[in-house]
């Protein structure tokens, strides 16, 4: 048996109309009911997403001989050494280099590296811290 679709008639504004029936312009499909376990998987993704850290995160410090530098760790264990520096990959250019460092280590087996990532913009940054926080 297939599974039956319920319309609802609504208004110019998309609101439902449930008393009369009068002044709808369109049926729209009824919004499926989520579970409680459903809730509570997207409630839990929402929190995590939330809690992400990310570039604007990051508290540089001054680099010893010119530069900055910024660590920041992670829930897992994990974490992540940015640098910009005139000896960094792409420092000379602006952009940062980036190592994952796990218990406060420079690691170089993780999924994401075996070696720093450099030439990396702000929102590059971000995206690689994101990718560590998931580890």
């Amino acid at each position: 048996m297939k599974n039956k679709i319920e319309l609802i008639p609504v208004n110019e504004f998309g609101s439902e109309i449930t008393v009369g029936g009068y002044g709808f312009d369109k049926f729209i499909e009824k919004p499926k009911q989520l579970t409680d376990l459903e809730i509570a998987i997207k409630l839990e993704e929402i929190e995590r997403e939330e809690v992400m850290k990310t570039f604007k995160d990051l508290n540089f410090q001054p680099y010893p001989g010119g530069g900055e530098m910024a660590r920041e760790h992670f829930d897992n264990g994990y974490g992540a050494s940015v640098v910009r520096h005139a000896y960094s990959y792409g420092g000379r250019i602006g952009l940062y280099e980036l190592a994952v460092l796990k218990d406060g280590s420079i690691c170089y087996d993780t999924p994401i590296t075996s070696d720093v990532i450099g030439y990396l913009r702000p929102e590059d940054v971000t995206d690689v811290m994101e990718k560590i926080q998931k580890l």
